[in-house]
């Protein structure tokens, strides 16, 4: 996989911009937002996407674990 998505850190109302390859692709409120962005930018199996890979995923500001999902998932 060759795209680096950006996770920027929250805003005050809990938003996080949401950049892959330099391109703005949304703001999420929760993790499943940025499977959604994912897909419709093209990314091929996007709903597979290992969102705690830090080959992928550049988080600014917080790490993975600073926010757990009911189903495990690190936001």
């Amino acid at each position: 996989m060759s795209a680096k998505l950006i996770v920027y850190p929250p805003d005050e109302r809990g938003w996080r911009r949401v950049r892959c390859d330099g391109v703005a692709i949304g703001v999420a409120h929760r993790l499943a937002d940025t499977l959604v962005f994912l897909a419709a930018a093209g990314l091929e199996n996007a709903d597979e996407v290992d969102l705690t890979d830090p080959d992928f995923v550049e988080r600014r500001g917080t790490g993975p674990g600073a926010v757990t999902c009911s189903d495990g998932r690190h936001w």
